[in-house]
């Protein structure tokens, strides 16, 4: 299993920037005739994470997901990194061709060495 950073263009400053979870979502209700005092917090998957990043980086984020999740899975890690996590270096490479095909210098993916998290 290798697991790699998903390093994209920022949409305002043109540098590589990964999105990450800063704390989990706070979901709650509101009741039409009653108060509700519940709240629950969930974490993002890393795809539905990587969506909400539509007009803050230079790709579409719904065909980033798309492409990335041909070749492995998206996660976020405990401290909120956006990851991907790939079979073998054979699927590593078919990852980032297709990363360069489809999005050229605005989407890079980058492997994590063991022991450096």
């Amino acid at each position: 299993m290798i697991r790699a950073q998903v390093w994209f263009r920022c949409a305002a400053m043109h540098d590589p920037v990964m999105p990450c979870l800063v704390r989990p979502a706070v979901i709650g209700w509101k009741g039409k005739h009653r108060e509700i005092d519940l709240t629950l917090e969930r974490e993002f998957t890393g795809a539905e994470l990587l969506k909400r990043m539509k007009g803050w980086i230079t790709v579409d984020p719904g065909l980033a997901v798309e492409v990335i999740q041909r070749h492995g899975r998206l996660k976020c890690f405990d401290n909120g990194e956006l990851v991907v996590e790939i079979e073998d270096e054979a699927a590593l490479e078919a990852l980032r061709k297709d990363v360069s095909l489809h999005f050229g210098d605005q989407c890079d993916v980058e492997p994590i060495l063991r022991g450096s998290r």
